[in-house]
């Protein structure tokens, strides 16, 4: 067997967005850093996701502060790549396009109202828009709108370029990457600190290993003695064929988008849709959005890509007229209490976690690092970390804690 002998101070399982933040923070800081997937580069969640930087799903509490905090860092961060390594491979297609939430009926413009109100009391600029001006923001809306929410806060960028943006520059400091290697385990030593990993490639001895591995990461917790509840929860995008500029020119989501994000572990198979429509640099248009529990399962599923096209249609009647060229589904990283998991595992010091973002990850990711890597550093952090630590109780965390 084949042994990985560089030691690096840190392993980071997980290529996609949360393992490559984590990786380029801690290299930023002087550390030794090799990433490790068993998959090819960014190929998993990262990589079937719309690329969202939201706040205006998110109500007050620890994630909206949070999604703040990150949509901060990331304008800072890609600069500071571009910086490094040059426009072209820092690229990530980042638009701060902002967010349009509409409502049709009087009822969900109500609900509307009430939920911005507790934004605006946690920084969140929400600015309210009567029906004829939500069209004025978006002309090929349906004259249905009854009015709106206009968040110019929300931005979007291209996942798979983000990633591997910072991953570039990972390795331009000296990290490794390298795909095709599963990560089995950990292995400690007589006082139950991490020392080593166990791949399939052989033993890579380090002095921290990071769980980054999305929807995976509760079997890789329990792989290392430490089980966490995340579980996949998957969705599903039809991406349409190029429309002219300006078609859909912000993020545009319906009033039910937001109890979807928030909704809770249903019985298997049980579906949740929203109307999620925007527009890409090349002229596509993605149609979002679904929630259902169906394990690991990848299977297309028809009928709820009709869904989604009925309620993008009904919502933007222009795109009734438009072939879908194309569908993709992701698996998210779930937690009972829908918050991410940040920080060192207090049962096996030198595991560390940072999963369970759900749908959000692209979004948290940039703060998601460097709060780990100030965490790891013993520096002061940015933000309370409290909240996302792993033996939270809204996490229900198993096992003994040391």
């Amino acid at each position: 067997m084949h042994v990985l002998r560089k030691r690096p101070d840190v392993v980071v399982v997980g290529s996609g967005i949360s393992g490559a933040a984590c990786a380029e923070a801690l290299t930023r800081r002087g550390l030794r850093v090799t990433v490790l997937d068993r998959a090819p580069l960014v190929s998993g969640t990262t990589a079937r996701g719309e690329g969202n930087l939201l706040v205006s799903d998110k109500p007050p509490g620890p994630e909206l502060t949070l999604a703040q905090a990150s949509l901060r860092r990331w304008p800072v961060l890609l600069a500071a790549l571009r910086e490094e390594l040059g426009a072209a491979l820092a690229d990530c297609e980042y638009e701060a396009k902002g967010g349009l939430v509409v409502a049709t009926e009087e009822a969900e413009l109500a609900s509307l109202r009430a939920f911005a109100a507790t934004q605006r009391g946690a920084g969140v600029e929400a600015l309210e828009l009567a029906g004829r001006e939500a069209t004025a923001y978006e002309p090929h809306l349906t004259p249905r709108v009854r009015g709106a929410m206009h968040y110019p806060q929300d931005a979007q960028l291209q996942p798979v370029l983000a990633a591997t943006a910072l991953l570039a520059a990972v390795r331009a400091r000296g990290g490794l990457v390298r795909t095709g290697v599963e990560a089995l385990g950990v292995d400690r030593d007589r006082r139950g600190r991490t020392i080593a990993v166990r791949t399939d490639a052989g033993p890579l001895a380090c002095g921290a290993v990071v769980n980054a591995c999305g929807p995976w990461a509760g079997s890789f917790a329990t792989a290392a003695d430490a089980p966490l509840p995340v579980i996949p929860r998957r969705g599903m995008v039809l991406v349409t064929a190029p429309l002219p500029p300006g078609t859909v020119r912000h993020k545009v989501y319906d009033a039910a988008y937001v109890g979807a994000v928030g909704s809770d572990l249903g019985d298997p198979g049980d579906l949740r849709t929203s109307t999620v429509v925007e527009a890409t640099r090349s002229g596509t248009v993605l149609i979002g959005s679904s929630r259902q529990w169906t394990g690991f399962d990848a299977t297309l599923r028809v009928d709820v890509l009709r869904a989604l096209a009925r309620k993008a249609t009904a919502l933007f009647p222009v795109l009734s007229a438009v072939p879908a060229i194309r569908a993709y589904g992701g698996f998210r990283p779930y937690t009972p209490d829908h918050l991410p998991v940040i920080g060192e595992d207090p049962r096996h010091p030198g595991l560390w976690h940072a999963t369970g973002h759900e749908g959000a990850g692209i979004g948290l990711a940039a703060s998601t690092g460097e709060l780990l890597a100030e965490l790891y550093a013993g520096e002061r952090p940015h933000l309370d970390p409290t909240p996302y630590r792993v033996d939270r109780p809204g996490l229900r965390m198993t096992g003994d804690a040391t």
